[in-house]
């Protein structure tokens, strides 16, 4: 017989360098999950990420055990690498902060592309291209 499925949390933490403080012990800790051990596997499954923010959809069981799912990085944090900024613009309209080649926004929209709302390459790209635009970081063509 199948477990049943008590919660999904979604959490989003540094890649390899997560601890049980907020926000990953409170979600984890009401639904009586061992912090420790969620921490331990994420951290060994999100190594080569080394500090990138990573989100996971955590499956909460009746037994209290647990599965999770690890995504790709949200593409703001992506873009940011990609361009050498530290944040982004706080009048993205107005003042740019850097700038992608179409080249770094097709490789990012690759690494992205299973999750995101997307039919091919091209549509993942324009998808990435907002976000730049949204953030202030010029795409230069």
């Amino acid at each position: 017989m199948a477990k049943e499925v008590v919660a999904k949390i979604k959490i989003q933490a540094p890649g390899g360098q997560a601890t049980p403080a907020p926000p990953i012990g409170p979600a984890l800790g009401q639904h009586n999950v061992n912090i420790g051990q969620f921490v331990s596997q994420f951290n060994e499954r999100t190594r080569e990420f080394n500090g990138m923010p990573i989100p996971a959809v955590i499956s909460v069981y009746s037994d209290k055990t647990f599965t999770f799912i690890i995504k790709s990085p949200p593409a703001a944090a992506l873009l940011k690498e990609a361009a050498q900024v530290a944040k982004g613009s706080g009048v993205p309209n107005k003042e740019k902060v850097g700038a992608v080649t179409m080249d770094q926004v097709r490789a990012i929209a690759q690494k992205k592309i299973k999750d995101l709302n997307a039919r091919d390459i091209d549509r993942a790209c324009r998808i990435v291209e907002g976000t730049a635009r949204s953030m202030g970081i010029e795409v230069k063509k």
